[in-house]
């Protein structure tokens, strides 16, 4: 039994990638420091596969950004506005990530997106219609040439030119079908450049292939891959599916000439019975994901062993491999040196995954293997009763009743009395939520949770931070505030560690984008919040100023789906549980006085199922009420805000507006405010406020960028339901480049007021 993954975390057992990023972007240090950093990434990775024993060792799933990016440039995708500015290769590659503003010209970045059902996020290719696709570049044989320089044969990965081309966006006249024999060209130039190496195999991930394919899409499909593989040689083809299955289309790839065909056992809900319907080609492998790429609770063996001998009596040749790349949860166990060892036994971050890979492989291979060491220690592991379950919430879970999922009086009915009470102006302005975490709110918070300060010197410093933010809002005109959130970590983060049943890592980091690390907390058993977690901080923040002052939450959903979920209690059960919790919360902020809540559902999309006829049935029907029953018990003058970002939402506008939320701000800059036909086309309800400019990058938006924005949505949105606010929080970003870009929102807000 041979072994596989499909990628692995490329940020570093300590986030290496991600500080010699920033020191390069902030000009600290040279590309040839940032490249060292990188080589020493890749070797690290690739020597990690090889000591656990893993037979097909990864290459090219390393990238400085974003696997997607790469490949784009690799193909040669790169907008013309970019290549104009006369930057290096690697510069023009950041300023497509992150825009440039500087003495070569002003630019946004490309749209950013969720990455399929993840928390990862992938930047968006562009294609013009003067856009030459070709073979523009060398990383995949470059990685692949320095991996085996260092004596290790590797499995290159590559985006599929399927995927890529279906997430691309395209500016012009010509669609994909158009680029049909460029990008044949292309995949073949790379196969042929690997046949020289001598390469023995070839991973291509086609993740685009678990969603809903009709009839001339596989049609697309058959020509795009007859073409290819034309052209493979003697390189091994493995065609990689992930995040769900291929119902549509596997007939069409087990036909194909591919020489092994990668299907997701743990997501693809329907893969074993295809498998069981239609067989599998005896002249393939099937690299089987039997070990989830996405959550960090160990493998149960017995129920993977069962599957591989499922196969097995099939006649199927079988490679056993994760489920999806291992880039979805942290890099290892070794350092968690708070974890409970009572607890920590039950995970397996992506280092420890491959020990389980190898475990299973030779077990499997040991007739005797039930009388195995390893095998008793893990059927042990899982007949053992976990403590974590609590009998006071389930009690309150089952107590819940169909009217607690609605709030009275209708929204229209609302919005009248909210204006009438709140009184803003006409386009009001405010932001998310967070202001940027620089170096002395981080050590602040360091320094408490070490010890090296009271309670008292910590609370005293953030007081001085909110009532400077909040001094410096009402200055620059903003008309709803907020207190910047210098307590929070992380906006899922710190919500768990206020409630029961969560578990709490060091070192336990995941990619979300870019630098961007989000370091997820764990459900281990029934939530419940056990004290007030927010009230203090709005209250103090409310009592500086006469403007109204949002209280900031995180909403259910992005709190479950940002999480480490359990895996023996459904979706629903967990999600509803965490709802009651934040509904506490919200119900003592307006006990204290706090007349507008912002409950963020950032990842509302995030577990959607891929596939639209599954979505009813599998999500929406609970994470829509969900949302409801947290803000259901509140007063008819309190107004309710929450947010989405970096997602598709334009499909789901009706489910969105039935949240019953009074307001909702939506990213928009990146994607040009594309979604503002979706809401008018669906006579979108809620108040809304698209971003006006992106957060994710370091430019600052001009006064004049943002007016025509705001013209654009005036065109598409009521006067009396348009909110000014930025794409998302403001953590990230410096303060030289915030409180530029927030007086030129409010100056834009003027002009448009005077415009009405």
């Amino acid at each position: 039994m041979q072994t596989s993954i499909i990628g692995y975390p490329r940020i570093g057992a300590h986030r290496e990638l991600k500080f010699a990023s920033e020191k390069y972007f902030k000009g600290e240090v040279d590309i040839n420091e940032l490249t060292s950093v990188a080589k020493d990434l890749r070797n690290e990775h690739i020597k990690s596969q090889k000591e656990a024993g893993i037979d097909f060792i990864t290459s090219n799933d390393f990238s400085l950004y974003d696997i997607l990016l790469d490949t784009a440039v690799l193909c040669g995708i790169v907008p013309k506005r970019y290549k104009e500015l006369g930057l290096s290769d690697t510069d023009t590659y950041f300023a497509m990530a992150r825009g440039y503003q500087g003495e070569k010209g002003d630019v946004k970045a490309l749209a950013m997106k969720k990455w399929f059902n993840t928390n990862y996020h992938y930047i968006v290719p562009e294609i013009e219609d003067e856009t030459e696709v070709k073979l523009s570049g060398s990383k995949i044989f470059d990685e692949y040439d320095e991996a085996k320089a260092n004596g290790f044969e590797t499995k290159p990965v590559i985006i599929g030119a399927y995927t890529l081309l279906s997430l691309t966006r395209y500016t012009g006249s010509k669609k994909k079908e158009d680029y049909l024999d460029d990008i044949i060209a292309v995949y073949k130039e790379i196969l042929a450049g690997l046949e020289k190496r001598g390469t023995k195999w070839i991973q291509i991930e086609e993740p685009s292939l678990v969603r809903d394919i009709n009839a001339p899409e596989k049609d697309f499909l058959l020509k795009l891959y007859k073409g290819i593989l034309s052209g493979k040689g003697s390189v091994k083809v493995l065609l990689q599916t992930y995040y769900g299955d291929v119902r549509d289309v596997y007939e069409t790839l087990t036909g194909l000439d591919l020489d092994g065909i990668g299907l997701d056992f743990v997501e693809g809900k329907e893969t074993l019975n295809l498998v069981n319907k239609f067989g599998f080609p005896k002249d393939k492998i099937l690299f089987a994901g039997l070990i989830n790429g996405k959550n960090i609770w160990k493998n149960d063996y017995a129920k993977t062993l069962d599957g591989l001998n499922l196969l097995k009596d099939k006649g199927i040749n079988v490679v056993l491999s994760t489920s999806c790349s291992l880039l979805h949860v942290p890099y290892t166990l070794d350092g968690e040196e708070k974890l409970p060892e009572d607890k920590k036994k039950y995970f397996a971050f992506a280092k420890e995954k491959l020990v389980e890979l190898k475990e299973i492989a030779l077990l499997y291979e040991n007739a005797d293997y039930k009388n195995d060491a390893a095998f008793a220690a893990n059927l042990k592991l899982f007949g053992s009763k976990r403590d974590c379950e609590n009998k006071e919430v389930q009690n309150r879970l089952s107590e819940i009743k169909d009217e607690d999922y609605v709030r009275l009086p209708i929204r229209k009915e609302r919005e009248k009395i909210q204006k009438d009470t709140l009184k803003l102006p006409k386009f009001p302005t405010t932001t998310i939520g967070s202001f940027p975490q620089t170096k002395d709110v981080k050590k602040n918070r360091s320094d408490f949770k070490k010890g090296l300060i009271s309670e008292e010197e910590y609370k005293k410093f953030n007081r001085e931070k909110i009532e400077r933010a909040i001094r410096w809002q009402e200055e620059i005109g903003l008309d709803v505030l907020v207190h910047g959130e210098y307590e929070r970590n992380d906006m899922v983060e710190y919500f768990g560690e206020s409630l029961d049943g969560y578990l709490f890592t060091q070192n336990a980091w995941v990619q979300s984008y870019g630098t961007r690390y989000l370091k997820p907390p764990i459900i281990w058993g029934d939530i419940s919040r056990k004290n007030p977690i927010t009230v203090e901080w709005s209250v103090y923040a409310q009592s500086l100023t006469k403007k109204y002052v949002k209280g900031m939450l995180t909403g259910p959903v992005t709190i479950f789906n940002w999480s480490f979920p359990r895996e023996d209690i459904s979706i629903r059960e967990s999600m509803t549980q965490i709802a009651l919790a934040i509904r506490d919360e919200v119900l003592d902020l307006e006990k204290n006085g706090i007349k507008i809540i912002q409950i963020d559902e950032a990842a509302l999309r995030e577990k959607l199922p891929l596939r639209k006829s599954d979505w009813n049935s599998e999500y929406l029907d609970f994470a829509i009420p969900a949302f409801r029953l947290v803000h259901s018990g509140v007063k008819a003058e309190t107004q309710i805000h929450t947010h989405m970002c970096y997602s598709e939402f334009t499909d789901i506008i009706p489910a969105i507006d039935n949240m019953d939320a009074d307001v909702i701000t939506f990213e928009a800059s990146r994607s040009d405010l594309l979604i503002l036909d979706a809401l008018k086309e669906n006579n979108f309800e809620t108040e809304a406020g698209p971003g006006v400019y992106d957060i994710h990058s370091p430019r600052v938006p001009s006064v004049d960028e943002i007016v025509t924005a705001l013209q654009k949505m005036r065109k598409k949105l009521d006067d009396d339901k348009l909110w000014v606010n930025p794409d998302c929080g403001l953590k990230t970003r410096g303060e030289e480049e915030t409180k530029p870009s927030l007086i030129n929102l409010v100056e834009a807000a003027k002009i448009i007021r005077n415009e009405a």
